[in-house]
């Protein structure tokens, strides 16, 4: 016959991984809660973050886009069309450079896409966009009696 002593011990044994099993499926289950809880808050953050870094760059995005000048708000550089510009006025690189207050290479260079102008620079530009071929002349004059 058995040692009654073990199978008192092996039965407390059993009946109290029992007991513990039903305690602690509790604490399982709430330890799962948390973790999805937990990676839910995290999936929240993050999508948050990148609304946030998003913002950020269309904010910043529109005070770099918006010139200092209210009615050249919309005016944005291109090259093909200041090299077009220029050859509808009739003027020279070196004098597109004396009424922009630029050098002559400077302005060759944004005719070939290799620089772009200042954002400072965006209104003369814009400017001479409204101008005629006569008024552009008289203007170089005007500079060249200056220079003189």
């Amino acid at each position: 016959m058995p040692n009654l002593a073990q199978v008192l011990k092996t039965e407390f044994v059993r009946l109290a991984r029992r007991e513990l099993k039903k305690e602690t499926a509790a604490l399982q289950k709430a330890s799962a809660r948390h973790r999805r809880d937990i990676a839910a808050l995290k999936r929240e953050h993050l999508r948050i973050d990148a609304q946030v870094k998003a913002m950020g760059k269309r904010h910043a995005k529109s005070q770099v886009a918006a010139p200092a000048a209210g009615d050249d708000a919309n005016f944005r550089f291109r090259a093909d069309g200041f090299r077009t510009l220029r050859k509808r006025l009739g003027i020279s690189a070196d004098n597109m450079a004396k009424l922009l207050g630029v050098s002559g290479q400077t302005v060759y260079l944004w005719e070939q896409k290799k620089t772009t102008p200042r954002r400072s620079q965006l209104p003369a530009i814009a400017e001479l966009r409204s101008m005629g071929k006569r008024e552009v002349a008289q203007r170089l004059e005007s500079l060249e009696i200056k220079s003189n």
